[in-house]
């Protein structure tokens, strides 16, 4: 299990703290979605746990250990990271970009070895990918680039997978694909999943638990059905919104109009 205790951050140019005495935790095989508004803290909270920025105060631990005052080299062994998009210097192929997952197994002027290329084929199979292998990535869309950098992630071997707003430039089909898989990956592979997201349905879609954060701080946290609520919307969101209910699934909506009808 992933714990994030008492975690603090600020920016050294700013005088305000952009984390606050953040704590929750993250429980192998499920997917955690953080969520919340723009400036909420959620990119901030991704590298203070990845390594890439320091926090002032607190401790992140996973599997009983505490990792965060691990140097960098022995962090990246716990995570990969999905970034939002990503434009590689060169025309590199599908294959190319998922194999660049494995540098931290490759010595610097060796090439990959067969477990390393065996395991690029394997993540591309599970995926789905194996039409694209050979593709140039910049001429694939959005939502095989997401996958792309998701088996790439899982090309990795990291326990705990960081994904940060991966649906944000993708339409409503790829959006649905790439958080399915998320959903599959974690559960069959075991991972500790982290998400950033935007839209409250998604989490309620996907989520196995949520994160509310509110101006940097730890708003809610629990079951999405517990969590997601139009009083704490309005909160996070400063909008009226209506939650339905049907077949057992809920729906957000957003109100329109004074009489609180969409």
């Amino acid at each position: 299990m992933l714990k994030v205790k008492n975690l603090w951050f600020k920016h050294r140019s700013s005088q305000d703290w952009t984390l606050k005495d953040i704590s929750f935790e993250a429980t192998p095989g499920e997917v955690t979605v953080i969520l919340g508004a723009n400036g909420s803290g959620k990119s901030t909270l991704f590298k203070c746990i990845s390594g890439i920025w320091k926090p002032q105060k607190g401790s992140i631990f996973f599997r009983n250990e505490e990792i965060s005052s691990l140097k960098q080299e022995k962090r990246i062994l716990f995570f990969s990271m999905v970034p939002q998009d990503h434009t590689p210097p060169f025309n590199y192929s599908v294959e190319d970009v998922v194999l660049t997952g494995r540098a931290r197994y490759i010595d610097l002027f060796s090439t990959p070895g067969e477990k390393d290329l065996k395991k690029v084929s394997e993540v591309i199979e599970f995926l789905g990918l194996t039409y694209l292998r050979k593709l140039p990535y910049t001429m694939i869309s959005g939502g095989e680039r997401q996958l792309a950098l998701i088996a790439r992630a899982l090309a990795q071997e990291a326990p705990i997978m960081l994904l940060d707003e991966p649906t944000s430039h993708l339409d409503f089909k790829n959006q649905v694909e790439v958080l399915k898989k998320v959903k599959l990956i974690a559960k069959k592979q075991g991972l500790t999943t982290l998400i950033t997201l935007h839209d409250p349905n998604h989490a309620l879609a996907f989520a196995d638990k949520v994160v509310l954060l509110k101006s940097g701080e730890v708003f809610a946290e629990g079951s999405p059905r517990e969590i997601i609520t139009s009083e704490n919307l309005e909160k996070i969101y400063q909008v009226k919104v209506n939650i339905y209910e049907t077949n057992g699934k809920r729906f957000v909506y957003p109100v329109l109009n004074e009489g609180g009808e969409r």
